[in-house]
């Protein structure tokens, strides 16, 4: 019998080397590396049965059949926006989250939606008993989704070939092990060997296969690196487990947009999506507050209205305190710098806490004069109109410089019924202002913002 061919790998980022080495040269991190089999000359490769494995040949770009009109609709509106518009047949996703934020429950959800798909549910962390359960507390009439408890890939195959659904789902990639890798389940060999059998699985049968996958305590994916790399979408599952509201976002999507989010309520009877969700961000504003103001953000193609809400106060020792919540930190700090240095505000000494209300993260710099305006309310104790939102960005001169697809956040503000829209002088170009029934006004320096509202 052959010998077994070992190498070590980085257990933190998936790098391979032939030899220990005591700090990782690709993501600098300190005994990471483990030594573990890659090869096993006496266990045959994985193979579903029923599966051709005949030599790929070149083909014409116009021989090649377009998928862009077969996509599969999933019937959650949410999910289907976050992939792109649908399933693509042949497609790898791989969702991961935080343990208890309903990702298992959302895959289930997902499985007894799609009445008119045989669907292969494999668990290797719940019985089926586990999972009658919680299909119970959805109250789903389906009873015919194929429930797999197995975590060997080898026993997987058989049932595959045998049942041949038409979506796979395993819950999770981190429990299932390949006889043709000796590792343990979860390490990086096997999670490498595991994805890479599943999707060639998924490329050949034209299959869609959804993995459910472990995070670290850092937020990433758990395993490998390459693992993203390897799969067609990558989607997490963000939020709370104390608060009741979920985000799904996509992170790479080789079918659609990766700025996509999708909204859900977490309920006892499973997930609900939330059609609206500007509505839910901003519904439970008390007036008479200083230091809320409401943004207008782009995810996507979906407007959203947001709560940005801040708290400046003296600062009770030496230095003085920045921390935000789903916002750049680094970007408030440049805020407070453009307000000090361009508003005469001395916020040097203040200690200044920001937090988007309703748990979700924002990157769009269209929401930048909203974080402005809610600093400056809270330092000068003087509340905003609840009836006023802003869309723009802040320059480092003091500039309100025009963002994007304002005629999106002008229409969300106006189905929400918002009286005043505060965009830059720049945005004006192109907008037809008569469209609107709420009133538009424009402006090109910070300081004239602050005069208009909070004089």
């Amino acid at each position: 019998m052959a010998r077994a061919k070992t190498a070590f790998f980085c257990s933190h980022c998936g790098a391979q080397s032939p030899k220990w080495l005591g700090r990782c040269p690709s993501c600098g991190e300190w005994n990471s590396f483990v030594e573990e089999v890659v090869e096993k000359s006496t266990v045959p490769g994985w193979k579903p049965a029923g599966v051709g494995r005949t030599a790929a040949r070149p083909l014409l770009l116009g021989e090649i059949e377009s998928i862009d009109d077969k996509r599969i609709t999933t019937g959650d509106n949410e999910l289907d926006r976050v992939l792109g518009g649908g399933l693509v047949p042949g497609s790898v996703v791989l969702i991961g989250g935080e343990p208890g934020i309903g990702k298992s429950t959302l895959m289930l959800q997902l499985a007894l939606h799609l009445h008119t798909l045989k669907v292969l549910y494999v668990s290797g962390e719940e019985s089926g008993q586990q999972i009658r359960m919680r299909a119970g507390r959805m109250r789903s009439r389906r009873d015919d989704v194929h429930i797999l408890t197995e975590t060997s890939l080898d026993a997987i195959s058989t049932h595959l070939a045998h049942l041949q659904p038409e979506l796979l789902i395993v819950d999770s990639i981190q429990t299932l092990q390949s006889g043709a890798i000796d590792a343990t389940p979860g390490s990086v060999s096997q999670v490498r060997q595991c994805t890479g059998e599943l999707i060639r699985y998924a490329k050949e049968s034209g299959t869609p296969v959804f993995l459910v996958g472990h995070i670290t305590k850092d937020g990433m994916l758990a395993g490998p690196k390459i693992l993203e790399h390897m799969v067609d979408t990558v989607i997490q599952f963000e939020g709370d487990r104390h608060l009741s509201y979920r985000i799904l976002r996509t992170t790479k999507n080789r079918f659609g947009s990766t700025s996509e989010l999708g909204i859900y309520e977490m309920r006892h009877d499973g997930l609900r999506a939330v059609d609206n969700p500007s509505e839910i961000l901003i519904s439970q504003r008390e007036p008479g507050l200083s230091g809320v103001a409401i943004g207008a953000a782009m995810e996507g193609n979906r407007p959203l209205l947001i709560e940005i809400q801040s708290l400046v106060s003296p600062a009770t020792f030496g230095t003085a305190q920045r921390s935000s919540t789903g916002f750049d930190n680094r970007r408030l700090n440049m805020l407070l710098a453009v307000l000090e240095k361009r508003g005469g505000l001395r916020l040097g000494v203040q200690d200044v806490f920001l937090n988007i209300a309703g748990g979700i993260r924002v990157d769009d710099p269209a929401i930048d004069l909203a974080v402005a305006m809610s600093i400056v309310s809270s330092f000068m104790e003087i509340p905003l109109s609840d009836k006023v939102c802003f869309a723009a960005e802040v320059g480092l001169g003091g500039e309100i410089r025009a963002v994007n697809r304002v005629e999106n956040r002008i229409g969300e503000a106006q189905k929400l019924g918002f009286e005043t829209v505060v965009i830059s002088n720049y945005s004006r170009k192109g907008l037809d202002l008569s469209r609107y029934k709420l009133q538009i006004k424009t402006f090109t320096k910070l300081d004239a913002v602050t005069s208009a509202f909070l004089r």
